[in-house]
Parts: structure tokens; sequence; C-alpha cells
């Protein structure tokens, strides 16, 4: 039995290891806003929130809407994915609980375990199939369907009461008959567990039945080495049993495991989704643009980390660049370029998880790599300059891209002077973009970005931060050429009260 409700052709690991990006990613993004929402006060659903958003990329349009459909029916139908949810809990629960109560590892002992385990499981497994024959007609998405349709074919009344009945005979309430050859020595060898003789006869039937001579004998109570010679058969007897009890226990503790790390992350999905909406931010599920199509558009994309610490919607930003590879974003101090960047960066983490993101609209192709180069506070300890620090951190982008990726610039190479920085910038945007790789880049480098600009060969698109005609900020972007000033000196004068 799979659960396969993240990917339909897999189980999810969130045990696998992350890109090495992904710390530095979470870190420029914020995430940890985002995931903290999206756990919603319990440990184990931001683990799995963060297991997904941070994977490495997997650029299958496929699997992504295969995640859309499920996490449409999660949000449609929450009564009915809480309850799978605390089902698995609850028996997980109740495992551990037993287990912890067990003792021995003699095959004996291990079946008792496993089958009072196993009767407990054989509940669940029968209240989730009763879930999925109620609730079924009410999903659309292929995930829950296959799932909903295993649990009812796999689970019939037939292969239940099978279960009931071996569980009943691992009882051994008639005793334990074992087969067995005599070996060297006189020790037994070839031990085979038997079934039990039927007893349900009626007593004058077994009375004229003929009887097969036998022989017995009985251990005297205080003889120990006896009892435990005689316990020692008896485990030898039971040991295949226990082993197949055993992985039984195993096998279904694993199902449900799956349930529940599977259903936790869209459960997480449900959390943000419900703290966003009742802040007024707009939420839409995003499509997955043609390989053809390397850029992105939106309508009222918002950045989902400042949303939760507002508690409503910040400014959306409308930009249509679909046909092109190279974003450049300028214009004013303080106009909302770093907080577009990230707005962008986590729709694009957001798209490729199977989520919804913070927009009207959003449109992107996937990628297979993402990576982000924001600045940095200045080394306290002097080991290096920032911009070593910077040349530094975008090597080790480099060794880690590849042909498919996205690369985030904020502010990069700022921190020499303005032509080197801007000389810089321009050899390597050119060598991303030479190898097919998407480039956003939030700079103040009036020189690199006009270099771009008189090329006019319509593969760039150009934003600048809004500025009001009072010099405050709208927080919106515009599609405009670079300009050579940032208006620090709106800045000033909001500080200072005099230009």
């Amino acid at each position: 039995m799979k659960a396969h409700l993240i990917d339909r052709d897999r189980d999810f690991d969130p045990e696998a290891p992350l890109p090495d990006e992904a710390a530095e990613v979470a870190q420029d993004l914020e995430l940890d806003t985002v995931l903290d929402a999206m756990g919603g006060g319990d440990a184990f659903l931001r683990d799995m929130a963060r297991a997904v958003l941070l994977a490495r990329p997997r650029p299958d349009a496929g699997a992504v809407r295969y995640r859309q459909a499920v996490l449409a029916d999660c949000l449609a139908q929450p009564d009915t994915v809480r309850s799978v949810y605390a089902l698995a809990i609850e028996a997980l629960e109740a495992e551990r609980k037993n287990y912890f109560g067990a003792f021995g590892a003699h095959p004996g002992s291990i079946l008792h375990h496993s089958v009072e385990v196993l009767k407990m499981f054989e509940g669940v497994l029968r209240h989730l199939r009763d879930i999925a024959r109620e609730a079924a007609p009410g999903f659309r998405s292929e995930g829950f369907l296959t799932f909903f349709h295993m649990l009812e074919t796999e689970l019939d009344d037939a292969y239940l009461a099978g279960i009931d009945h071996h569980l009943a005979e691992l009882h051994f309430n008639a005793g334990v008959v074992i087969s067995a050859g005599l070996g060297e020595g006189g020790r037994g060898h070839d031990l085979v567990l038997r079934t039990p003789r039927e007893s349900d006869r009626r007593w004058l039937a077994w009375l004229l039945a003929p009887h097969v001579e036998s022989y017995s004998f009985q251990i005297a109570p205080r003889d120990e080495q006896g009892a435990r010679d005689l316990s020692e058969l008896r485990d030898r007897g039971l040991n295949l049993v226990a082993n197949a009890a055993g992985q039984a226990c195993d096998h279904i503790k694993s199902f449900l495991t799956q349930i529940r790390r599977e259903i936790g992350f869209y459960l997480a999905c449900a959390n943000l989704h419900a703290t966003l909406r009742a802040a007024g931010v707009p939420l839409a599920m995003p499509e997955v643009a043609a390989a053809t199509e390397p850029g992105f558009a939106c309508r009222g994309l918002c950045d989902t980390a400042l949303a939760q610490r507002m508690k409503g919607a910040p400014v959306g930003n409308d930009v249509a660049a679909l046909a092109q590879r190279l974003v450049i974003v300028t214009g004013a101090n303080r106009g909302g370029k770093s907080t577009f960047l990230r707005s962008l960066c986590q729709a694009q983490l957001m798209l490729q998880a199977g989520m919804f993101v913070a927009a009207d609209s959003f449109r992107a192709a996937l990628c297979d790599g993402l990576f982000t180069h924001f600045k940095r506070e200045e080394d306290a300890g002097m080991k290096s300059g920032k911009f070593d620090e910077e040349l530094v951190r975008m090597s080790a982008i480099v060794d880690r891209i590849g042909p498919r990726s996205l690369v985030l610039f904020n502010e990069s190479f700022a921190a020499t002077n303005e032509r080197e920085g801007s000389q810089v910038a321009a050899q390597i945007v050119g060598s991303l973009l030479g190898h097919g790789i998407r480039v956003v880049f939030v700079t103040h480098l009036y020189d690199f970005a006009h270099r771009y600009e008189l090329k006019a060969d319509g593969a760039t698109t150009f934003l600048r931060a809004g500025r009001n005609e009072d010099g405050s900020r709208s927080y919106r972007l515009y599609e405009g050429p670079p300009l050579a000033t940032s208006y620090a000196a709106d800045l000033y004068a909001k500080v200072f009260g005099t230009a």
C-alpha cells in the first residue's frame, strides 16, 4: 500500500538531503516567517513544509499539476483530510506506546507484540476504508482518487475478515503445534509450525473417531532447564511466523507514516492559505509556462513573508516578462525592489512545490535550480572584504548551477566602485545568459543596467521602482529604462527635513 499524494510515482522522503543552496535561499527569502505560518505551532507540519519547499526542484509540469489538484481537494474537503491525518497519528502513537511496553527480543514476545499491534492497525485500516467509501465522490484529484480506490480494493471485507481470522489463530489458545525431526544428539531440526487440529466437532463424533497413538511428557514444576529448553523449541517454531507478523506491522506502520507526512504537507499549506486569506492577500494557483517562455508574468504579486508580518496585504506588482530571460530592476531607494525580488522567488518555490501563490495570477517556467545572491552585512571579523565575500559566494553558485536554473541578484557587486562593479556584473550575467540561465537583477549600478539598455535587442525587461511627485514611494514597479539616480535625496529630506 502506498499513499503517493505528493508524487504519483514515489514515496515522499522528508529526510532527503536538501540542495547546498537551501540555507541561503531560506535566509534571503525570509522563509522562516512563511514556514512558521505553515506550521501553525506544529513543528512536524513546519518540517514537512520546509522539506517540500526547499527540495531540489523537479522540472516536471505534470508533477506540479498533480500536487495542485491534491491541494485543491484538501482545501475543498478539509474535514475529511484532517480525519485521515488524525487517524494516522492516533495509530502511530498507539503503536509507539505498545512498543515501549513490549519486552524481550524472543520470537514469542515479538509475535505477541506484533499481534496486538496488528489488531489495532486492522481497526484503523477498516476505518480508513470506510472513510474512503463515504468521501471518494467528493474528491476530484488523481492522487486522492487513486488513494481511495487502493483502500477500497485492497481492504475489502474478505481481506479484513481474513486478517481477523489469522490474528485469532496467532493467540494459540489451543497451544502451539510444532513438528520436528530428530537430529544428531537428540536435537530437533526442521521445526515447522502447524495448524492445530479442529476441535469444534461434536463430542460423540470425536469419541468414535479413530485415535492415533501418541506420546507426551510434562516438565516438572521445578525443572528450570527443561522449561528453558521447551521455550527455546517454541521460539524456534514461532520464528518464521513472528518475522512475518513483524514485517506486516512494519509495512502498515510505514504506510501510516507516509500518510502522516504527505497529508501533513497539505495541512501546512492549508494553514498558510487560511492565514493569508484572513489578511486579505490575493491567492491563486499558478500556471506552468512552456519551456519556450523562459520568463514570468504576474498580477498583484505579493511578498508572503511581508504579508505575515503586516497581518495584511502588501502592495502587489504586475509584470509581463514571459519572453525575456533577463529582468533588471532599478529605481528609487526603499521603493520595493528587494520586496519584489523576494516575492518572485517565493512564488517560484511555491509553484514548484505545487502550492498556491500570493498573487491574482502567476505564470512561470519551471527551473532545475534556484539560487539567490543577496547583499550581506559587513564581515565583523574583517576576515575578508565585502566584495571578496560576494565573489566567493558567486563562485559557489557557479559550481552548482545548471542550464535551466534561475538566479536572483539583489544589490550584488556594489561593494566596489561603480565601474568595477558594473564590469563584473555584466560579465557574470552575460555568461549566465549564454548558458540558458534566467536572471533577475536588482541594482543601483547604472552603468551595468545602461549597457543592456543600449543593446536594445528586446531580450531584457527593465523595471523601475515607482516614485510619487512628492518624493514618497508607491512600492510598485513599472516598466521603464534605468535612471542615473536612485533618489537618495528623498530619504535624506525625509529624515532631516531638508534636501
